[in-house]
């Protein structure tokens, strides 16, 4: 068996660096983490109930497609600033309802919250919203061949030199689990100066949970 490793954590301090920036003693590092993660679940629940409304409004907007591709913190004793990467700006156009609803969850009374957005350049290059893409694809029960194909096809646009996309699961309502991927262009996985975008993202369909993986090859460093 082949050892495996995140290609984010892989690279850090090379060509990846955090997404949380923030220090605390040993015995107090367990609640950073957690308020961390509480945060990231909260916009991403916010978002999510905006784009359910949306999409009784209209049928064609995809619902998984939040359009988040990073969410970054940064924490002092006195300030935490929320920096949210959309690929679609719409989505999150009340930002002051969001910081008043991250506000009263988190009791943040000595601490002042600022919370800003920026727009990613190339949306179809992110690996986030390609594996969001290709949920709405399989939920809609397109064929999982022609679904990474067409997600593989979204990023003719965008400035990358290879992508890989891997779905592991009960592909076609099969009994027996298996892995299916397709790739186009290098993909580096052993290069540390390889500048690599990773996620792994899990959709939930009429025969199970399938995962799904992609990475992205942009530049060498």
């Amino acid at each position: 068996m082949g050892q495996k490793i995140n290609p984010l954590g892989f690279r850090l301090g090379t060509t990846q660096d955090h997404h949380s920036l923030w220090f605390a003693q040993p015995k107090n590092y367990s609640e950073g983490l957690e308020e961390d993660q509480k945060i990231r679940d909260s916009i991403k629940n916010y978002v999510q109930k905006n784009r359910q409304k949306n999409v009784q409004k209209n049928r064609r907007i995809d619902s998984d497609l939040s359009g988040i591709a990073r969410i970054e913190i940064q924490k002092t004793s006195d300030l935490i600033k929320v920096r949210i990467y959309l690929a679609f700006p719409r989505v999150l156009s009340p930002i002051a309802a969001l910081r008043m609803n991250l506000q009263k969850e988190f009791h943040c009374v000595n601490r002042k919250l600022e919370i800003a957005t920026t727009r990613v350049e190339e949306p179809y290059g992110n690996p986030i919203i390609l594996a969001q893409y290709l949920a709405g694809q399989l939920k809609q029960r397109v064929p999982f061949r022609k679904a990474m194909t067409e997600t593989v096809e979204k990023t003719k646009k965008s400035k990358i030199k290879g992508i890989r996309v891997q779905i592991a699961g009960r592909l076609g309502g099969k009994d027996i689990a298996r892995v299916e991927w397709i790739r186009k262009g290098r993909v580096p996985l052993q290069t540390i100066r390889a500048k690599i975008d990773y996620c792994s993202y899990p959709v939930r369909t009429i025969y199970g949970v399938l995962g799904i993986k992609i990475w992205i090859f942009r530049d060498k460093k």
